[in-house]
């Protein structure tokens, strides 16, 4: 009993000097080191319009519904950044099944131009985290000619647009090549 409260001192002073390097010094280091590093991505990656005003941000997507916009991927959340996820169904699973109808009859009816067997899987899936702000260029080009439709805008000009927002590979050899939606659709506004 005695060597229990002699090392109960000891272990409740480590402890103590754990908690404040793990949960306050180091977390407030990052923070620091992050805010004069790289302040836009620590601070969300924001993005602004002309008066300032916060928009959106590049790494959650947005829900662009307007037939002269271009459209993201589909999500289960609904885009409510709150809380990111999606159902993990298998491909045989019948509410899957069902939600994968669903977006191809809303793909052929706002794409009557596009045939179905042409349309990029992001277009009609969901991403694992609901909140996917990116597409395939792929993805982008299936919608110019109802972009160039709705908004009169030259298809070549569209197609120009979307090569300029294409976003290569991380470092050269990861991931896919992908267009930001948001960052597209603005460029896009200052066509119109």
């Amino acid at each position: 009993m005695e060597r229990v409260k002699r090392l109960m001192g000891p272990i409740i002073r480590t402890s103590f000097l754990i908690m404040i390097i793990g949960g306050v010094l180091y977390p407030a280091a990052i923070t620091v080191i992050a805010q004069v590093i790289i302040p836009d991505r620590a601070n969300g990656s924001l993005i602004y319009n002309g008066e300032n005003e916060v928009i959106g941000s590049e790494l959650i997507g947005q829900n662009f519904t307007s037939a002269k916009f271009f459209h993201g991927r589909v999500s289960s959340i609904k885009y409510d950044a709150s809380g990111s996820g999606s159902n993990n169904y298998a491909p045989s699973n019948q509410e899957m099944i069902e939600r994968l109808k669903e977006s191809a009859a809303a793909w052929e009816k706002d794409n009557p131009n596009t045939p179905l067997n042409k349309v990029p899987l992001d277009l009609v899936t969901n991403s694992g985290s609901g909140l996917d702000p990116h597409i395939s260029p792929d993805a982008a080009y299936a919608q110019v000619s109802r972009v160039s439709e709705m908004t009169g805008i030259n298809q070549q000009n569209l197609i120009e647009l979307i090569s300029k927002n294409t976003q290569g590979k991380e470092l050269g050899i990861f991931g896919e090549e992908r267009v930001n939606v948001l960052k597209l659709n603005l460029d896009l506004v200052e066509l119109l």
